[in-house]
């Protein structure tokens, strides 16, 4: 079997989805490759089906139907008449077993050789190898040797990544329950139940180096990224350099050398990762490789001028390497915008995206030249455009933004302007948090290890870019100019204003819901202009369905509106506000019982809590079940100490966003359901 082979390439099947697949398209349009796309059925009209020359359909929706159906996507190669393929991050990326199947079926692999694959496929293995190496490495502990000398611990999973399988563990007494819960989630995402510890830092920096190496010997270390900030084990804020490592004398060449070593000793080629933990005073340990291109790799090449997917098809296509490395420019931070709420545990969020724009992107999937640059570069590398749809059944993260500039914190600067003023309509997403980290005087300090957000406070870092008052003059914007829409569609009369009269009558009302705030707007118009109750100093300048335009005390505001059935969302200077337009009446129909548990997003339930049932008694903050989706697993918890009175799903059970999972009644409540009984 083959290891790894070299030779020309015409067309390149990318076996992935979303904003990777179009990144790798980019590169293959410029360099003169042909390209073909897969897609499931959920992913029909995905942006990155119309990116690529040809697609091939997979039949299904779930990744394990699709993008994880290594004979699929082999065949789809084959029909698509492509030479090569990318797997792109995440899916089969680092499967030895699909990179094997690739270089069976007479297909080049865009990726390390299946042997360096396995060799980093287990993270119990590679610290051995890595240890062995020469390359600096936690300890690594099993179960029963973990001491309160240990700890606090992490758990892994061997096979993991994203941070699946993974549990913090701060007493002895909680070790052995999470220890199983880790087994089962890496069991359940990886069909590999293998987990170990390690000591865990509770202020340790995640500070990654990207390697190439050609199949001649030659192996780069082509510069650090730091990827402190992160959400559940997964990054979100990502950059280059390191500011830790610019201030660290020797730390640089401590971490090139032990990545070298890294790649090195497994018989690397092509694009890699090697992750480390940096305490501190500035010891390093290996935490693992990443053997295929990683999500970050485009702040490498802002600052380097390096098109890495260029480099891993010249690399396929039997190029050396030149023998010195290349240097760095300037400084470059990514941010991965989800679709999810990080007031809400991370709750990821699932719908269509109505409208999806960001202000002053200068490139998109692109690597400008920024040597000698002085204006900054923001880059959009997107999976989604306006109208698509992002769904269940794959990872919620909607692009990345990137911006580039000759100092740190111009690119900080000039990132969270282009975020703040994105109108991303539709979906939740944490936009709000990425502005207040980039924003924060910690970050911009290059104080940024992994205990950012609990150091810091979550709940402040998430908090709504748009101040009370500035939501509620939003909120008037959104009446206005859903009463302008109202009498642009009018049979009769449809120049006048809303409610307009030549004499003093009762105001219009909108009732608006933005979250868990009401606001009650009463405005009405008379021969003087716009008279808006409790909005002193307000006047009307013009309104139309999608602006209007406020005179607050002297200045003007445009507010610029979106209407999607009974959303309004205002974008203005102050930030983004999404508003429920309060219906007239309420069906009784609609109303669920008291103490009912919904869904937040559809998905799956994959486990219920120890001793639930109906009729057992739970206490507040007890776990009821789990639901499982995109690629996490969401804690269902009781609201209140009281009865489970009932519990209409089970281990499997489908389920769509607002089913009702669980009804508890609370102690002391008379009126409970009868036992079983679900609500209508």
């Amino acid at each position: 079997m083959a290891e790894f082979t070299t030779g020309p390439v015409r067309s390149v099947l990318v076996a992935n989805r979303g904003e990777i697949a179009r990144r790798v398209f980019a590169t293959c349009r410029r360099l003169g490759y042909g390209t073909a796309a897969v897609f499931s059925d959920a992913d029909a009209d995905a942006p990155h089906v119309r990116a690529a020359d040809v697609a091939v359909r997979l039949p299904g929706q779930t990744s394990a139907q699709t993008y994880l159906r290594t004979d699929l996507l082999i065949a789809a190669a084959l029909v698509a008449e492509a030479d090569a393929v990318h797997p792109g991050y995440g899916f089969l990326s680092e499967k030895e077993d699909f990179a094997q199947a690739v270089l069976d079926a007479g297909l080049r692999w865009i990726g390390p050789p299946p042997g360096a694959i396995a060799a980093m496929g287990s993270k119990v293995a590679a610290k051995k190898l890595m240890a062995a190496a020469g390359v600096p490495v936690l300890r690594e502990l099993s179960a029963d040797e973990v001491t309160e000398a240990d700890l606090p611990v992490l758990i892994k999973a061997s096979a993991g990544g994203g941070g699946r399988g993974m549990r913090v563990v701060r007493t002895l007494a909680e070790l052995p329950a999470q220890w199983e819960a880790a087994r089962a989630e890496a069991e359940s995402a990886f069909g590999d139940g293998t987990v170990f510890c390690e000591q865990y830092l509770e202020t340790g920096r995640h500070i990654e180096v990207q390697v190439l190496a050609d199949a001649h010997g030659t192996v780069w270390a082509v510069g650090e990224r730091e990827c402190s900030i992160q959400r559940r084990h997964q990054k979100v804020v990502e950059e280059a350099p390191s500011p830790f490592v610019e201030v660290t004398p020797g730390l640089r060449e401590k971490l090139f050398t032990a990545a070298r070593d890294a790649a090195r000793a497994i018989g690397y080629v092509g694009a890699g990762t090697v992750e480390f933990l940096v305490a501190p005073d500035g010891s390093v340990a290996f935490l693992e490789m990443n053997t295929r291109l990683q999500v970050e790799h485009p702040v490498t090449e802002l600052t380097t001028g390096l098109d890495l997917v260029a480099w891993q098809l010249r690399v396929a296509s039997g190029e050396r390497l030149p023998d010195s490395e290349p240097g760095t420019n300037g400084s470059a931070i990514e941010v991965r915008l989800y679709a999810e709420d990080p007031a809400k545990d991370w709750q990821p969020a699932s719908g269509t995206v109505h409208r999806f724009f960001v202000p002053g992107v200068t490139c998109a999937f692109e690597v400008p030249d920024t040597r000698g640059r002085s204006e900054p570069v923001v880059r959009l590398d997107s999976g989604v455009e306006s109208g698509s749809v992002v769904g269940v059944y794959y990872d919620p993260m909607l692009a990345k933004v990137i911006a580039w500039a000759p100092r740190r914190e111009v690119a900080a600067r000039v990132l969270a302007s282009a975020l703040a003023g994105a109108e991303i309509h539709g979906v939740v997403t944490n936009r709000d948090l990425l502005v207040n980290v980039l924003r924060h005087p910690a970050f911009l300090a290059g104080d940024t290890d992994t205990a950012f957000f609990a150091t810091h406070g979550l709940d402040l870092l998430a908090s709504p870019l748009v101040s009370p008052d500035a939501e509620r003059l939003s909120a008037l914007a959104a009446a206005l100019a859903v009463a302008a829409e109202n009498r642009r569609v009018a049979p009769v009369l449809a120049g006048l204003p809303s409610g307009w009269r030549n004499l003093p009558s009762q105001p219009q009302r909108r009732v608006l819901a933005a979250g868990a705030s009401e606001h009650v707007v009463r405005y009405r118009h008379d021969r003087d202009g716009l008279i808006a109750e409790d909005f002193e100093g307000v006047a009307l300048v013009s309104a139309a369905p999608s602006e209007v335009v406020l005179d607050i005390k002297g200045l003007r505001h445009a507010f610029r509106v979106g209407r999607y059935d009974d959303t309004v969302v205002v974008d203005s200077r102050a930030g983004s506000v999404s508003f429920v337009l309060a219906p007239d009446f309420v069906d009784p129909a609609d109303a669920v019982a008291a103490g009912s548990l919904l869904a937040p997003m559809p998905g799956t339930v994959v486990r219920l809590g120890a001793g639930v049932g109906v009729g057992e008694v739970v206490a507040a903050g007890q776990p009821i079940l789990w639901l499982e989706a995109m690629k996490m697993e969401h804690q269902i918890s009781a609201p209140v100490a009281g009865v489970v009175t009932a519990l209409p799903v089970e281990v499997g059970s489908q389920v769509d966003l607002g089913a009702v999972l669980a009804v508890v009644a609370e102690e002391g409540d008379g009126e409970g359901r009868g036992e079983g009984e679900v609500p209508e």
